[in-house]
């Protein structure tokens, strides 16, 4: 019986993947789909990546994963680079990576790409949503018309769609009338926990305007006695926002202002801090849950996945900025809470979250 073979396309993956390029940009589901590719190889997939040209060679193997590029940021004329190098370069590397399975996450224009490819060389196509955002209709993060139509060209096509959570599973079904499933995100299992608990409230999010940044700046002059330390890089078209983040955090005494910082180095701030805080107002299910909980740490937020930190008590989910400051300081002065959601988050995540099991879900729904 031949070995299976699955293609994982995320464009941005490969500073995940890759450490020596880990200062480049990347996203949730770039840790995301990395987490996957290396528990289905360990499962004895043959497992390749489709990704954007960052100098590498093509078709180099990175973990024993085999990374086909396509297009480097920027390249072509405007208008024109839409067909080439974009289109193109992703076609030809699908072509090349000859999966029998491709997986695909965030919604987007690559989307109807690969559908289309699925479609006509009869492989399949695993859609996996990235935000609540994906499942309604004019809310996604897509700017243009054409590419909102194609992302739901493929959303409508994929053989199985991945959702986050329940809520997902929901909205999908109302907005396009789809059927999803819900699968649980992987987890990342951390090193020996040694590090000092030397920060009071961690904050980690790429910088733009639905992570609602200023959130945390309000908070840090709201808690004065308390040390932050915020950690997030800036996003195409998001500069100026970066920029005015950074320099408001520089007056205040308690926030320390970090930057973008690699995957490979940053779980070592989640393992120093005490709280975690997520001010966003739209999410999917942030890989920083669960990179806290696995280390024992309580997540303070707005948004709360299908109610769990509520429903599992694995930390706070106020409704304003009043409550969430009161929220942190009354945890953050309570050790023997803390400790309890330490405990009890970490139990929740290694029976739920685990890689393989979360790859031995995505075979079955396939073999179904």
């Amino acid at each position: 019986m031949s070995q299976k073979k699955i293609c994982f396309v995320g464009l941005d993956n490969y500073p995940v993947l890759n450490p020596e390029k880990g200062d480049e940009y990347f996203g949730g589901e770039s840790v995301q789909q990395t987490l996957l590719a290396k528990a289905f190889r360990d499962t004895g997939y043959d497992v390749s990546m489709v990704v954007k040209d960052h100098g590498q060679a093509q078709g180099e193997v990175l973990d024993s994963i085999k990374v086909w590029k396509t297009f480097k940021e920027h390249e072509g004329l405007p208008v024109f680079r839409f067909v080439y190098p974009k289109m193109t370069s992703i076609l030809t590397a699908l072509k090349k990576a000859d999966g029998d399975i491709y997986y695909q996450s965030c919604a987007g224009v690559t989307t109807g790409f690969v559908a289309w490819f699925c479609q006509k060389y009869h492989r399949k196509f695993i859609f996996r949503v990235a935000s609540d955002s994906d499942c309604i209709p004019g809310q996604q993060l897509i700017k243009l018309w054409r590419d909102r139509k194609l992302f739901e060209y493929g959303l409508r096509r994929a053989d199985v769609i991945a959702a986050q959570g329940k809520n997902q599973v929901e909205l999908l079904h109302k907005h396009y009338g789809l059927k999803s499933v819900f699968v649980n995100m992987a987890v990342e299992l951390p090193e020996e926990n040694n590090h000092e608990q030397n920060i009071d409230i961690l904050w980690v999010n790429n910088i733009r305007d639905c992570k609602r940044p200023f959130m945390v700046l309000q908070l840090a002059e709201m808690l004065p006695e308390y040390r932050l330390v915020v950690v997030g890089g800036a996003v195409k078209g998001y500069e100026a926002l970066y920029n005015k983040v950074k320099d408001k955090s520089r007056q205040l005494n308690n926030i320390e202002f970090m930057g973008a910082i690699p995957y490979h180095q940053v779980n070592q701030y989640f393992s120093r801090t005490k709280l975690f805080l997520n001010t966003s107002d739209i999410e999917g299910f942030p890989n920083s849950f669960l990179q806290a909980w696995i280390r024992g740490v309580p997540v303070v937020s707005f948004f709360d996945p299908d109610g769990l930190i509520a429903s599992r008590q694995l930390g706070a989910a106020p409704t304003d900025i009043d409550a969430m400051a009161n929220d942190l300081k009354r945890l953050l002065s309570d050790d023997t809470t803390r400790q309890d959601i330490a405990e009890q988050a970490q139990k929740y995540v290694l029976e739920n979250y685990s890689p393989i099991n979360v790859a031995r879900h995505y075979e079955s729904l396939l073999t179904a």
